[in-house]
Order: C-alpha cells, then structure tokens, then sequence
C-alpha cells in the first residue's frame, strides 16, 4: 500500500456537509416522494445533481491522492537542493501538474483560484529543488484547502477493528509489504516501484490514516498496489488503515502515549472525535504541540480508535479550544474562518453534551445558545476585537457553569424525569399534526384513507428504530445533521400545515365543507394526494423521532438505563392517553367547529415549526445568525435571533390573510 495524508480540519465543513450518507438517502427519498406529487422535472433535478456530486467527489479525491503523494514521497526524490532520484522527481513534476490541470477543471468556487494559485507554488517549489519539509507543506495546505472547498466523506463510521485489520493485513498484504510491513515482503524483489515501508518513520509523520484509506479503497496508479473496494467491506478497510498506521510506533511509544492521553485533557481536546483523528499528520500536529506529544499520542489512539470515540465527555474543552482559535482568527482579521470555528465550538464541542444539560438545567442551555447566536452574530456585524473576547470571556463562564450542573451526580428519579419530560415534549406537536388528519379523514368519511395515514406514522416509528440502532452502532450523526434534518423537516410540515390550515378554515365557512363533500372530495383525496397525507405523516413523526432518538443516546451515556426505560414507557403511555383524549373530543364536535379549531391548532403548529426549522439552520452554519432581544420559548419556536422570528411572521402574516381572504368571500359562490 502506499501513503496518502489529509489534516483537514473537523469544523471547516461542518455546516456544508449536510448529511451522512444514510441521512443524505432518506432526505433524497422524501425529496423524490414530494417531488412525484408535485412535478417529476424536480425529481430527475435531484438524481442529476446527486450523480454530479458523485462525479465531483471522485475527481476531488484523485487530486487530494495525488497531492498526498507529492507530500509523503517527494523526501525519496530531492534531498540538499538536489535531485536523489530522478524517476521519483519526475514523478513529483508530473504528479503536481496534474492535480493542477484537473483543479481548474473542477465546478467553479469562490476560493477555486486561489487553490490554483497554491497549485502553481507548489509546482514552482518542485522545480526549484525546494526541501522536503516546505513542499510537504505546501502540498498538504493545498489538500487541507481542496476538502475545504470541495468536501468528500473523510470518516469511519465507528472506532475500527484492530485485530480484523491485522488479520486482513496478514492475508492480502505480506507478500508485498512483509509480515511488519518493512517492504519486504516474497514478492518485493519484483515490484517496481518498491512497496511502501510502514515502518519508515520519516514518511508516516506525513501521513493520515485517512490518505492509508483511500489508496486501500483505490489502489494507486502505476504501481502494484490494487483497489480492494468491490473485495473489501468500508470497515474492513478502514480497519487495515488503521493497523498499517500504527506499524511505525513501538509498543514502548504506545505506552507513553496512552499516559499522556489519560493525563492530558488538552491532547483530548486536540483529538475529539474519529472525524479529526483520521485526519491529522503527525507534523502538523508536533508543529502545534511538539513532537514529543504528537508521535506517542499519535501512536496510542490509532491502536486504540476506542479512546477518541469514546471522548465525548471533553466536548466542553472541544468548545473552548475551537472559540479560542475562534478568537485568534478574528483578531488577525479572518472574520470567515473566525464564523466557521465559532460554528464548530457549537457543533463539534457543545452540541454533544446538549442533552444531557437539557435535563440538568434548561434555563442555562437556553443562555448558553443564546451566547453562542450572539457571538456568532457580532462576528457578522464587524464588532471590534476586544468586543469579540467579552463574548469569548462570557461563553467561557457559561461553559464552566455547564461543566459544574453535569459533574452533578444524577439519580433515578432526575434520569427518570428527563425521559419521561423529553419524549412528551418532542411527542405532542407530531401527536397534533396526526390525530388532526385522522379526526379529518373520520368527520369527511373518507376512513379509506387512513391507512396511509398510518403507515406514515408507523413507517416513521420503524425508521427511528433503524436510527437508533445506525447511531449507536454504524454512524456518527453529527450535530450539523440533526440539525439540518431537524430543520428541512420542520420547515417541510410548516409548508404544508399552513396550506392544510387556511383550506380548512375555507371548509367551515358557510357550508362550503358540504359542497366540497358532495363534488370534490372524491377525486381529491385519491392517488398522490393519499401518499402526500403519507408523506406528511412520516415527516411530523420522524422529525421528533429523530431529535428524541439522540437525546436518549446521550442520556444512555449517563447510566440509569432502568430508569430511562421507565420514563420511555411512561411517557409512551400518557402520549396514549392523550391521543384517545383527543379522537374522542374530535368526534364529538360539530364538523364546522371541528374545521374551524383544526385550522387555528395547524396555523399554530405551521408558526412555530417555522421558528424551529430556521433556528435549527442556523445552529447547522446554513443560516447567518443575527441574535436580537427577544425572549426563548423553544414550545413555540421562538428564538432571541432575527430570522427565525421573520419566519414566523412571514407564515402568520400568510395564514392571517388567509383566513381574511376566505373570510370575506363567504358571500361568493363556493369553489
């Protein structure tokens, strides 16, 4: 195999990177399902891009090989200011034009010709016989700077298999790389060129374990090494990259790593996630840190993967260390990357412990990201510096609080009460949405149609199973997911409950429900109508699934799992209680009074989902947040932040005239 590195850093595309691949899937389904309603040009729009995307992420990761190369390889090729090896320098000279010449044939971006430019300084670097350190580095900027620019999935889905990547190892790659991976393998003689040393400690502290996965999963061109992606599973390989990263460390090195890992909360921070593990260099990482910490650290959690993903407890350090260099960035007046680190505080450092802190204290949650909005906003506005590190120094004091209310031993009873309190409050607005078009499709006779109803919410119930089971075992759902998904889909049911909202109202006015019984009602709830009331159902469902889903995760984390299960019955049960509650009084009002409080509850739900659906975009950095005095009912989607509050009275303006219009047309003839 052969050596590819990656240091891009975990927060710079945060808030692009949408959604992990299972989550991208189910957005992509439901876009297709709404799109086949509506219009099916939109749904072949979404295949195309999606194909295009693909198409851009291959390209993407062809130039990031071939810079990881120039990177890791070009110490075998100059040495002193001169040529060691002419074949290896050519190689350098021709692997660096091409990653420029397919650079300027990527889709445009704002940074594009900037990355160009670099291109261009690394080719000039190559041909003036500049050292292997100043080309590394330049090489790996350029890297860093195309996954910034044009992000591609960098991350295993769980901590790997050690012992299954040795095993792999030991099966398809001796006979190259040797039994130690020194290169020596039987069959080593013969190949040209050489395979890859692992051993050789001058070019791994050059490599990631990313750039050892995408040439298991590729292969290299001109050489021996071979795809093994159709033969080997994505966790096989990941697990054989993370072996043949560790063959350069000694178990004495490991040992020492581990001591400082446990002693050093700092280093954790440096290292919270799998996400950031896989793509750090050991050069860049002594460059921060020394050397003397980043090789044994470095060799301690690429053995045990398990370390890093397990350090969720640390992400209060995550949040301080990202606002510090948040901070730093501004002050050298790059107020963009100052936005996209103060964005990772949050997402990468605060957000995991946001759970947990929601049944501790809620009131300091809601100050917490009340401060961070307001940050993020003054960083928009152009504050001064020294205004920026107020907000710095108040999140800090925040973020000790927080630290203080979680180091609180919980009992049964608290555990108990944020799961009962959690899955009854995520569980109501989507119980409404339900039970409204269950009473609906009951008072209109059109039971029929129920059981796309059903299969809607029951179908949503059955994904959030599978959720579970993919977040706690197969992937890291990020806080930019949750919360992109937890946005689109609110904003999603806002859309449709307001139009379903100012319908029924039109409905109760005068008779007209009458008439629309008589001459409409047949065609209308047939065919893609059924499976929009499908789609709806799943959504409104989902969306709360989703959010309590992770909550219960994090709360899993804290023990008590009895008394979890507990609240999880309990809260099961009242939401059942409460839904025959509310059928029964449906079925007792008059269909015109039952129209008329339908359309005020849905007019209700389609506001606040609103406010909730713009202010989980902006917590993902899709959004610019630009806080406001205002006060924080997160029951009815208000915020301290500008636009999700003219969201809200964007849809209750809509829905007022709405209601207004429907309201002085009593005298026309009805549709």
């Amino acid at each position: 195999m052969a050596a590819m590195s990656d240091q891009y850093s975990a927060s710079a595309c945060q808030g692009r990177r949408f959604m992990s691949p299972v989550l991208r899937s189910l957005a992509l389904a439901l876009t297709l399902v709404g799109a086949a309603i509506l219009d099916p040009r939109p749904a072949a729009a979404a295949v195309i891009e999606t194909r295009a995307s693909a198409a851009t992420d291959a390209d993407v990761r062809q130039i990031w090989k071939l810079l990881d190369y120039v990177a890791v390889d070009y110490i075998g090729a100059v040495e002193g200011g001169a040529v060691i090896s002419e074949a290896e320098y050519a190689e350098m000279k021709e692997f660096a034009a091409t990653a420029l010449a397919r650079l300027a044939a990527l889709p445009p971006r704002a940074s594009q010709p900037g990355l160009i430019a670099k291109a261009g300084q690394l080719q000039a670097a190559i041909t003036a016989f500049t050292g292997p350190s100043e080309v590394a580095r330049l090489a790996h900027a350029l890297a860093d700077g195309l996954l910034a620019a044009y992000p591609v999935p960098t991350t295993p889905a769980g901590a790997p298999d050690l012992a299954r990547g040795a095993a792999i190892f030991s099966e398809k790659c001796v006979s190259c790389h040797g039994i130690d991976g020194r290169g020596d393998g039987v069959l080593a003689a013969n190949l040209d060129p050489p395979p890859i040393a692992f051993t050789d400690h001058d070019r791994a502290r050059e490599r990631s374990l990313f750039s050892l996965y995408e040439v298991v999963s590729q292969g290299l061109t001109d050489t021996s090494m071979l795809s093994f992606q159709a033969e080997l599973s994505e966790a096989d390989r990941w697990a054989v990259a993370f072996y043949t990263g560790t063959l350069s460390a000694t178990p004495e090195l490991r040992r020492a790593g581990e001591t400082l890992w446990k002693d050093d909360a700092t280093l954790r921070a440096r290292l919270p996630n799998l996400k950031t593990l896989v793509r750090t260099i050991e050069s860049t990482l002594a460059a921060e840190i020394g050397g003397d910490k980043a090789r044994p650290v470095l060799a301690y959690v690429r053995g045990q993967p398990a370390a890093v993903s397990q350090n969720g407890a640390d992400g209060l350090l995550v949040a301080r260390s990202q606002l510090a260099e948040s901070l730093k960035a501004y002050q050298a007046g790059d107020a963009r990357r100052a936005e996209t680190l103060a964005l990772a505080a949050y997402l990468d450092g605060f957000e995991p412990v946001e759970a947990m802190l929601r049944n501790r204290d809620a009131d300091l949650l809601a100050r917490v990201e009340a401060a961070m909005i307001e940050y993020r906003s003054r960083l928009n506005a152009g504050v001064s510096p020294a205004e920026a590190a107020v907000e710095v120094e108040v999140l800090n004091g925040l973020f000790k609080a927080t630290e203080i209310a979680l180091s609180a031993d919980q009992d049964a009873m608290a555990t108990f009460l944020g799961a009962f309190t959690i899955l009854l409050r995520e569980g109501i607005e989507a119980l409404l949405v339900v039970v409204a078009m269950i009473s609906f499709l009951g008072k209109v006779e059109r039971r029929d149609v129920l059981p796309y109803v059903h299969a809607g919410w029951i179908g949503a119930l059955a994904a959030g199973v599978v959720t579970w089971g993919i977040a706690a075992t197969v992937v890291d759902i990020t806080g930019a997911n949750r919360e992109l998904t937890e946005g689109f889909s609110s904003l999603f049911a806002a859309a449709v409950l307001l139009g379903v909202g100012i319908w029924m109202h039109q409905k109760s006015l005068a008779g007209r429900w009458q008439v629309y019984l008589k001459e409409k009602l047949s065609a209308a709830l047939t065919g893609r109508s059924a499976f929009f009331l499908f789609a709806l159902a799943f959504v409104a469902v989902y969306r709360e699934v989703f959010e309590t889903i992770l909550f219960y995760i994090a709360l899993w984390t804290r023990g008590n799992g009895g008394a979890i299960l507990a609240g999880l019955v309990a809260g099961t049960a009242s939401l059942a209680v409460l839904a025959v509650v509310l059928l029964r009084t449906s079925r007792r009002l008059p269909i015109t009074q039952f129209f008329s409080a339908s359309s005020l509850l849905i007019a209700i739900l389609a506001v606040v989902l609103a406010g909730k659906g713009i202010a989980a975009l902006q917590e993902a950095g899709l959004l610019p947040a630009i806080a406001v005095n205002a006060p924080r009912v997160e029951a009815l989607g208000i915020y301290p932040s500008a636009l999700p509050l003219i969201a809200q009275a964007v849809v209750l303006v809509i829905a007022v005239a709405g209601y207004l219009w429907n309201t002085r047309s009593i005298a026309a003839p009805p549709a």
